[in-house]
């Protein structure tokens, strides 16, 4: 319970910034960036790359764009570290999180 007290106190940009980085940091050790050398789980990625896609894109006019760019910069990089681990790419705009963000390039 102290946790949530802790939390409650905390803007929410904050507490939206520290989850979708979370996503983001699982999302990316799931694509095989972890330096232990954790085979990637493309799967895992792939549901944890939508999740944060859409919490970003749903949370960025709240956010603002001082607070929003960063996220939306950290997930294309997880989504491009994501095209580059794949065996068979997707198709523009059919990558994870590309229904919310557009396609990456």
């Amino acid at each position: 319970m102290e946790e949530i007290n802790a939390l409650e106190d905390l803007p929410s940009v904050e507490i939206i910034g520290r989850y979708a980085v979370e996503l983001l940091t699982v999302a990316a050790v799931h694509c095989g960036l972890a330096e232990n050398g954790r085979p990637a789980d493309l799967d895992e990625a792939r549901k944890l790359i939508n999740a944060c896609a859409g919490l970003i894109t749903a949370a960025a006019p709240d956010l603002g764009d001082h607070h929003a760019r960063p996220l939306r910069d950290a997930l294309r990089q997880v989504q491009l570290a994501f095209r580059e681990a794949s065996p068979i790419p997707d198709a523009p705009g059919a990558g994870p999180g590309e229904k919310w963000t557009g396609p990456i390039a």
